[in-house]
């Protein structure tokens, strides 16, 4: 495995078939031409990822994106207009040039313009779009760094694209179509209320299935580190070999592990340091994760809180 930030090694091994990881603002991806069925089928077996899970194609602008698509509802146009480029997908209907496995059998496809630099100009030199879920083993904490991907997958891909630390560190929002209105089928950086301004109504959060989601991440565990994860409610001990991801700096560990999200509490950098504290705690040893609730109060904090909740694997009693 090699690292670096040679978009031409990159092209090379992409258009002979190969995988790479590589960089975007919201994680580190395993990509592969999203037209080569076999190309796509090394993503699922080296995530060892279930084949029901869909992915998210990724191209260099809203006009090659949408060549993906057979139908372009006029709210998908607006909101690529206003976040393209950048942490949103939108799930529209495909064409059938697109390969099954690419999107689980499902009739619909995550379509995507990422807002990172290196990943864009090595978009521009390909002729077709990658298929690209986050570069971890299927269920683990998502990278947000070269040196994550390396630690989970290096010694299974050929090369890693390293574009620098990712700079908003949780998925993209995905945004589906139900009935002519737009969903939104997982939560992240842009919110519900800023999609609102530009469709002139709040979408419903759509609830995840039991099985064969129409979006990634919609799992109920997910996100997930190997130590067991447990939500601290009220006042909590902390035992021996156990560790705390808080949320805040405001209370002061003392006499175990912990990680903080952002000691002033502010949720972008929570966000953005999320995985990486997970990782943390996660090579500790420990024997459980407490997670501090998230204050009430502190603005919009649904990404986030999806995040823990699956990672813990449920939501918390009270917050």
């Amino acid at each position: 495995m090699l690292c670096g930030n040679d978009i031409a090694k990159a092209k090379a091994l992409l258009e002979a078939g190969d995988v790479v990881a590589v960089p975007t603002e919201t994680v580190y991806g395993l990509a592969a031409n999203a037209l080569n069925s076999k190309a796509v089928s090394k993503i699922f077996s080296v995530k060892g990822r279930p084949d029901f899970d869909p992915l998210i194609v990724h191209a260099a602008s809203k006009e090659e994106a949408f060549a993906w698509a057979k139908e372009l509802p006029n709210e998908a146009l607006a909101l690529a207009e206003a976040f393209w480029p950048g942490p949103l997908t939108l799930v529209l209907l495909k064409k059938s040039v697109i390969p099954s496995e690419v999107t689980s059998g499902l009739e619909t496809l995550g379509l995507r313009v990422p807002n990172h630099a290196l990943l864009r100009s090595l978009l521009q030199t390909l002729d077709f779009p990658l298929a690209a879920p986050s570069a971890n083993p299927f269920g683990y904490i998502s990278p947000t760094t070269a040196a994550h991907v390396a630690d989970q997958l290096g010694a299974r891909i050929p090369y890693i694209l390293d574009g620098g630390p990712c700079t908003i560190g949780l998925e993209s929002t995905i945004v589906g179509f139900e009935s002519g209105k737009a969903v939104i089928l997982r939560p992240g950086h842009i919110q519900k209320e800023d999609i609102a301004q530009v469709i002139g109504y709040t979408p419903k959060r759509r609830e995840s299935p039991a099985e064969r989601p129409p979006a990634p991440g919609m799992l109920s565990s997910h996100y997930s580190p190997k130590t067991p994860m447990e939500w601290m409610e009220g006042k909590h001990l902390v035992g021996n070999n156990e560790g705390v991801l808080y949320f805040s700096g405001r209370q002061k560990p003392e006499g175990h592990a912990y990680e903080i999200l952002s000691e002033q509490g502010h949720l972008t950098e929570a966000a953005r340091r999320l995985y990486g504290c997970l990782r943390s705690l996660d090579k500790q040893g420990l024997k459980k994760i407490w997670v501090e609730l998230i204050p009430e109060g502190i603005g919009n904090a649904e990404a986030l809180k999806d995040r823990l909740n699956r990672a813990v694997g449920k939501q918390p009693l009270s917050s």
